[in-house]
């Protein structure tokens, strides 16, 4: 999330928070496709990471960071004096970093996937022109596949500092979450709760699918990890309370509220007040609601901005705001970013395309969806389930996605549609073999056992 949110609206009851997600409602023709792309910045001459200031008189993420602001003209995003982050003026886009400098894309919501490749061939067109007098590349994967933790810069935004101390205290892997993975994500609307729903309780079941047709993260401190989305496990000891595949949703009146009641009882990261941010991670929203942080903080009762705040740290494999977030992606290649667009808009802005999705897994059970996630970043494409595959699954969902593109017929000046987007996954799925299992082939031969090509060969 590229700025925190600092609305000052006082929150009357527990009703307002579920208001706030209904909100979100909009007819479709009012739909948007928001698109959010990680990469890992890298310097060329050697493969270190570009830590925040620079070091040896080599520029670093906070002159990648100044360059882009004069080139784009975007305001900037301040954190304690230091810039973080660049917002489009209008509000249509932003950048932000994480917490181990993957720079990130967080794209304008844009009425079709043509314009979504568009922005991306756009920003990084712009970001090279930057990049390349720094000695700065970027490089195209779910996970860092050379640096150590240690090793790992450092990015200096206040949030990532309370993170960063409450993250081994609830899982194992939560610093490599922050600091060694990035992720593609596509943003969806909806028209109305049942719409909501329908979607939610779709994307839930099929997310695991999305992860495996992505899988791009084989490789960890310069060897083979033994999954091919690492980046994928690391979500499954992360943070539990707030991540995962969430049972609720799957119950057949699931709204807004229940969401809500969800979170409420989630522990908080932080508060914004007058700048800084205080770590509040011993209490939860609903504690917060009921006078817990009174005498700790100046303005002690929440508002609309905490409550803003407090959903973007919630980790689901699908984030309910007032819109719906795809989170299971890998970061790749930039083809398969706007084919990451296009896979979820084709299976959930049609109607008939999510008829289609929704009769195909009607009778998914939580414990089958929850052991595809469980089994996905190892085997990927293989991952049996009852008596198939997700390759095959993939095969479907591909299918019906294409059809729900070609129902909207959305068309480009030169006349085609947005169903080509979806080539490289098509070709993942003829192949039966993922970006991960290409990268560990070349690995074991092309590489002569080494991760150091990746950094030519999947450099964005």
């Amino acid at each position: 999330m590229a700025r925190d949110t600092t609305d000052d609206t006082e929150i009357k009851d527990v009703e307002a928070l579920a208001d706030y997600l209904a909100q979100g409602c909009k007819p479709a023709d009012q739909w948007r496709i928001g698109t959010e792309h990680e990469k890992f910045p890298f310097y060329v001459k050697d493969l270190r990471p570009v830590p925040y200031e620079g070091d040896n008189g080599i520029c670093g993420i906070r002159a990648l960071l100044e360059g882009m602001q004069a080139q784009l003209q975007w305001q900037p995003i301040m954190d304690e004096g230091r810039l973080i982050g660049l917002a489009e003026p209008q509000g249509r886009g932003a950048i932000s970093l994480e917490p181990g400098g993957q720079f990130e894309l967080s794209g304008a919501p844009l009425a079709n996937v043509h314009e979504t490749a568009a922005e991306v061939e756009t920003h990084f067109s712009h970001l090279r022109k930057v990049a390349e007098p720094l000695g700065i590349g970027f490089l195209g994967l779910g996970a860092s596949p050379l640096w150590t933790l240690a090793e790992t810069p450092v990015m200096p935004k206040s949030r990532y500092r309370i993170m960063t101390g409450y993250m081994p205290r609830v899982g194992t892997l939560g610093l490599d979450m922050m600091y060694r993975t990035a992720t593609i994500q596509v943003n969806l609307d909806f028209a109305s709760e049942t719409d909501m729903r329908r979607k939610m309780q779709v994307a839930m079941k099929l997310q695991s699918v999305a992860t495996a047709l992505f899988a791009c993260s084989p490789f960890t401190e310069g060897k083979p990890n033994g999954f091919l989305s690492w980046r994928s496990q690391i979500w499954r000891d992360t943070d539990n309370d707030r991540a995962g595949v969430l049972p609720f949703v799957f119950s057949p009146d699931f709204g807004f509220a229940d969401y809500v009641e969800w979170a409420l009882d989630v522990p908080m990261y932080f508060v914004l007040r007058d700048g800084h941010y205080h770590d509040v991670t011993d209490v939860t929203f609903r504690q917060f609601m009921a006078g817990a942080l009174k005498g700790r903080l100046e303005q002690g009762r929440p508002t609309m901005g905490d409550w803003v705040n407090h959903i973007s740290t919630l980790f689901p494999e699908v984030r309910l705001k007032r819109f719906l977030e795809m989170r299971g992606a890998d970061d790749s290649s930039r083809a398969h970013i706007s084919a990451l667009s296009a896979y979820w808009v084709g299976l959930l802005y049609d109607t008939a395309a999510l008829d289609a999705a929704e009769n195909l897994t009607r009778d998914w059970r939580l414990d089958e969806v929850q052991a595809l996630r469980d089994a996905v970043p190892v085997q990927a494409l293989q991952t049996p389930f009852r008596t198939t595959t997700v390759l095959e699954l993939a095969r479907e969902t591909l299918k019906i996605a294409r059809m729900g593109l070609r129902n909207r017929a959305r068309l480009n000046s030169t006349g085609k549609d947005e169903t080509h987007y979806l080539d490289v996954l098509d070709t993942v799925v003829e192949k039966g073999r993922t970006q991960a299992e290409i990268m560990l082939a070349d690995y074991h031969q092309r590489w002569h056992d080494s991760v150091l090509p990746v950094f030519k060969d999947y450099a964005l």
